[in-house]
């Protein structure tokens, strides 16, 4: 299995996911401004990776903070983390868990504090693993026999703490036996299908086809793709989903061909906070991820950009929301709730 990111006694080891596919190298994140730096640069990205490594960017500053200063120092922590990526909910949700948890060892020691930080951020990693394995099992059965996935951006071990999302339904549809094979979306602008989707399934063995983003309309009406699957950076309570830009797009066309569009996602993605997607903030990043490709450029020099890294996916186009605690269908402001409470 990919390990995407991993604590050590040093620091905060992951994978270079702006170097892949062509090298494998993993960095070491000694402090929390190295960790948010590497969230915010896409060193590590995906939103249930980026929860992981916030909350190991919270315990790795709880170790250097001074005694004199900690809750200070600890609240900077936790602020810097959390202004790396704004619309991933996973990211907050990994620091408010971390915050909770120093809130609840009030008047312990810190050298206590300091170590259940820590060995609560190796929690998080673990527990994300085990989500993601239980999303497959409960999508794996949603996949048709026989026939190819589409997927878009990467939502798999790389976006995980590991097995996948997305991918992991994939991955266990395969496992169970099922004869499938995945177009991935290159995902543009920063072909996070090409680099990163492609090399997980290879390495997997997984039999997969690379297209480009604007190739999806003409597979969806070919009859070919069983399914479409993808994950989230945030849902909101009536089902709407805020995901990689172009995942819109790949939804509209799927209704429109009669194929079936899943979400997977664990249940710390879901927003309950918010009534619809029309609240996701949406990050805009650098107008050079559009003109340029890996530093050569691909416009005129002086072209205006727009660069959403995110758009909404109203909840219509939805066919499924597939979480570690079932599989959530419409009217999703009655089957959200309930999979958030257990039910």
């Amino acid at each position: 299995m990919i390990e995407t990111l991993r604590w050590t006694a040093q620091g905060v080891e992951m994978i270079d996911q702006t170097r892949l596919p062509h090298v494998e190298e993993f960095v070491l994140c000694r402090n929390y401004k190295e960790v948010a730096d590497a969230i915010f640069t896409m060193i590590i990205r995906g939103a249930p990776a980026i929860g992981v490594a916030a909350a190991m960017g919270v315990a790795i500053g709880a170790q250097q903070a001074s005694d004199e200063n900690f809750e200070a120092e600890f609240e900077e922590i936790c602020a810097t983390l959390a202004a790396t990526r704004p619309t991933a909910v996973n990211l907050f949700w990994g620091i408010d868990r971390m915050k909770k948890l120093r809130q609840s060892l009030s008047g312990e020691p810190l050298s206590v504090v300091r170590e259940k930080l820590v060995a609560e951020a190796q929690i998080v990693h673990a527990e994300d693993i085990a989500i993601n394995k239980q999303i497959g099992a409960h999508g794996a059965p949603l996949v048709p026999d026989g026939k190819t996935v589409l997927t878009h951006c990467n939502a798999g071990a790389l976006a995980t703490a590991g097995y996948g999302t997305a991918l992991g339904v994939i991955r266990a549809a395969v496992e169970a036996g099922k004869n499938i094979d995945v177009f991935a979306d290159e995902t543009r602008p920063f072909l996070q299908g090409s680099r990163l989707t492609v090399w997980e399934l290879q390495k997997d063995g997984i039999d997969t086809t690379l297209i480009t983003d604007n190739m999806a309309g003409h597979f969806l009406r070919s009859g070919r793709i069983g399914c479409v699957v993808v994950g989230a950076d945030r849902i909101a309570s009536n089902g709407d989903v805020a995901n990689k830009i172009g995942t819109y797009g790949v939804a509209v066309l799927a209704k429109e061909n009669g194929v079936p569009f899943y979400v997977a996602a664990p249940i710390s993605t879901l927003d309950m906070n918010i009534a619809s997607g029309e609240q996701i903030p949406i990050e805009e990043r650098a107008a050079s991820e559009v003109t340029a490709m890996f530093g050569h450029k691909v416009a005129p020099d002086g072209t205006k950009v727009k660069n959403p890294a995110f758009d909404m996916t109203p909840n219509r186009y939805v066919t499924g929301i597939i979480t570690e605690r079932g599989v959530a269908q419409a009217p999703y402001e009655v089957s959200l709730k309930r999979l958030v409470e257990g039910n």
